[in-house]
């Protein structure tokens, strides 16, 4: 039988699809891209906003509604977050959690046999250990993304991930090995260790999380290693010793800011201040010269004001980012902050989302204007549709190139020489 996945959300889902992925093709199915010959669409959905389940449903109506012949498989954070509203999909012919993907050849088997609706979502339970299957292989050619961390103990007000994905548990670092290995044997470069709250990595099992990054550098293959998203409070001095003594560790680090006023990240339950976060900054660029620090920001919290608004954007001026994901909040049943007072107008979300997303930009002009002249290790991802050759440096920046035997996931040495605004621009040393 064919299978044909649908992921929606974060790098943790993708990786997720690839050990589904793995896991129905040691029982016998076949992975397609093509919808027209799929006999099973499994939807691996992402739930971090209402937006998001609406494209979970729409996704699945769609897929009954166009191959009524079809299974129709929902998993992922949304049914796991929200139960009752997944098992109301009747366009789902099964239905599980993330809990639950391992059962998936199972769950099929039995719906196959009895030809009636499979619905098991498991609550995520405290204590829990860390599942799942190692990958091999991933959808991308020159780096694949490597989970080695799981849940979130955090609750900020404005979250259901907790709800969806149940506490921290992290990988063994045999495993995290193990893995690096293997894919380092089949052919990739680069890694990105992802995780929901990567950087709380071995707060269950009293691991350091530098010592799992270590564990991913250790294959002689592996060229590059890159970090997810990191909260700054688990970016200790400890921390960011550990990690500077690894060359192969790439210097770009996504530090989750979401707001620059601390009056909003008190009431968002971050646990930091906007002090504590320009003087991690400071230490990143000491510790790693030439990396990279991008984020996240929210705009219109509940409660934000307009000097809120603007002491946030000026904090992003300061602190300087070379690039910011810039959105509304979006209220989320579940979540605390679905109840706070002073929820904003969605035109004002609108305002300051283009204001903060103006900054945003000329700060990445600024970046990108400042690339000129550098010479750079730039790692072949493709050749795009005007015969460039396109890849990316150590701390991310994305470069265009021209030149003819350039192989994926070879290393190149540019000089930078121009940029077109969304990417550097050089040629070959």
């Amino acid at each position: 039988m064919y299978v044909k996945f649908y992921t929606l959300g974060c790098k943790v889902n993708q990786y997720e699809t690839q050990e589904l992925t793995e896991l129905l093709q040691k029982n016998g199915y076949t992975v397609t891209v093509q919808d027209e010959i799929a006999d099973i669409f499994v939807v691996n959905s992402c739930t971090v906003t209402a937006e998001s389940d609406r494209k979970t449903r729409q996704t699945v109506r769609r897929l009954k509604r166009n191959f009524p012949q079809s299974t129709v498989v929902l998993t992922g954070c949304m049914p796991q977050a929200f139960p009752d509203a997944a098992q109301s999909l009747d366009a789902a012919d099964i239905v599980i959690g993330n809990k639950n993907n391992i059962l998936l050849p199972q769950k099929l088997s039995a719906f196959f046999s009895a030809r009636e609706r499979v619905f098991e979502v498991s609550q995520h339970q405290s204590g829990e250990p860390f599942l799942g299957d190692l990958i091999t292989d991933f959808n991308e050619r020159t780096r694949a993304n490597l989970k080695i961390e799981d849940g979130c103990d955090r609750f900020c007000a404005y979250c259901i991930i907790p709800t969806a994905r149940g506490r921290v548990r992290s990988k063994p670092i045999a495993d995290i090995r193990k893995e690096a290995q293997t894919l380092s044997d089949n052919g990739f470069r680069e890694l990105v260790l992802v995780g929901i709250n990567l950087s709380a990595y071995g707060k269950d099992s009293g691991k350091r999380f530098a010592d799992a990054v270590k564990a991913a550098c250790s294959p002689e293959g592996i060229l590059r290693v890159r970090l997810g998203s990191l909260e700054p409070d688990h970016m200790t001095d400890d921390v960011i010793e550990a990690l500077a003594k690894l060359p192969k560790l790439c210097g770009q680090f996504h530090i989750s800011l979401q707001s620059g006023c601390d009056r909003t990240l008190k009431r968002m339950n971050r646990h930091y201040t906007a002090a504590e976060y320009l003087r991690l900054a400071e230490k990143l660029r000491a510790a790693f010269p030439d990396c990279t620090l991008t984020t996240d920001m929210m705009v219109g919290f509940a409660g934000e004001t307009d000097e809120d608004f603007k002491e946030s954007v000026q904090f992003a001026e300061t602190v300087g980012f070379e690039k910011i994901h810039v959105f509304p909040y979006s209220v989320r049943q579940g979540t605390r902050a679905a109840g706070f007072d002073g929820q904003i107008e969605k035109h004002i979300k609108e305002e300051r989302a283009a204001v903060l997303l103006d900054t945003a930009k000329r700060l990445r002009t600024a970046f990108l204007q400042q690339q000129i002249g550098k010479t750079v290790e730039v790692l072949c991802e493709h050749k795009t549709e005007n015969g460039q050759q396109f890849g990316y440096t150590a701390n991310y920046t994305p470069v265009l190139f021209a030149a003819e035997n350039c192989r994926a996931g070879e290393l190149v040495r540019v000089k930078i020489t121009e940029t077109d605004g969304e990417n550097a621009m050089g040629k070959v040393l």
